[in-house]
């Protein structure tokens, strides 16, 4: 059923063209027709090579619109930090208690912050937080005193970052029930993000190739000198 409504999708869609920014998110949008309210996701094609250490783009950008999605967050804090995450709407705190948690493979979080004197316990989880991308980081801000804005942020729709082997970065960027300026801000933001996360080592064109989509809808190209009045 999957395949027939993808394909009625793509019978009225030119997949080989390239779209301005601004037309790819209103045909994502129009295309997003699943029962559900689909994520809309941005893919950038980066010329890096993410195995060489300067040449890895990673970080974390604030979606203007928000993500649209509702992220649980865990913090690894004690004391009056612990009692800070709680007033800042975490939906986890503790210390060896959740270290505990997360060893029994009780993972209640999409996003973790740890205040730095956690981080010699959250080392020892380091194997199972690392694969799934939950490692406190500083440069990311989830290793901070400022426990407030950490959790506030990460609810208010900040997305993490991470180029993948191939040098390629993907977001959502929102949900498709959203408005067009919407998806738009909060594409720039994106898209500015990765740009100003340009590493020293990359060489030649840096963004290569651009494509959008809804979650069950096809990928669209986005034209990449559109970007620039984007």
């Amino acid at each position: 059923m999957a395949g027939k409504r993808l394909k009625k999708l793509v019978e009225g869609l030119n997949l080989e063209q390239s779209y301005a920014l601004d037309e790819a998110i209103r045909l994502a949008k129009a295309n997003a027709t699943a029962k559900f309210d689909e994520t809309v996701e941005i893919s950038m094609n980066l010329g890096i090579d993410p195995r060489h250490a300067d040449q890895m783009v990673r970080g974390v950008v604030g979606l203007p619109n928000g993500t649209g999605k509702t992220v649980r967050v865990g913090v690894f804090a004690r004391g009056a930090k612990a009692e800070e995450a709680q007033a800042a709407g975490a939906d986890v705190v503790g210390a060896d208690d959740l270290a505990q948690m997360v060893q029994d493979g009780k993972i209640e979080f999409d996003r973790c912050i740890a205040t730095p004197d956690m981080m010699a316990l959250v080392g020892r989880l380091g194997k199972i937080l690392g694969p799934r991308g939950l490692m406190p980081n500083p440069k990311l801000g989830t290793v901070t005193m400022d426990v407030r804005g950490a959790v506030t942020a990460a609810k208010a729709g900040q997305v993490e970052f991470r180029a993948e082997k191939a040098g390629i970065v993907h977001a959502g960027i929102g949900k498709a029930s959203f408005g067009e300026q919407q998806l738009l801000e909060n594409a720039r933001a994106f898209i500015d993000a990765i740009q100003k996360a340009r590493p020293t080592g990359a060489k030649g064109t840096y963004v290569k190739k651009v494509a959008l989509s809804s979650s069950m809808g096809p990928g669209l190209k986005v034209d990449v000198a559109s970007l620039a009045s984007a």
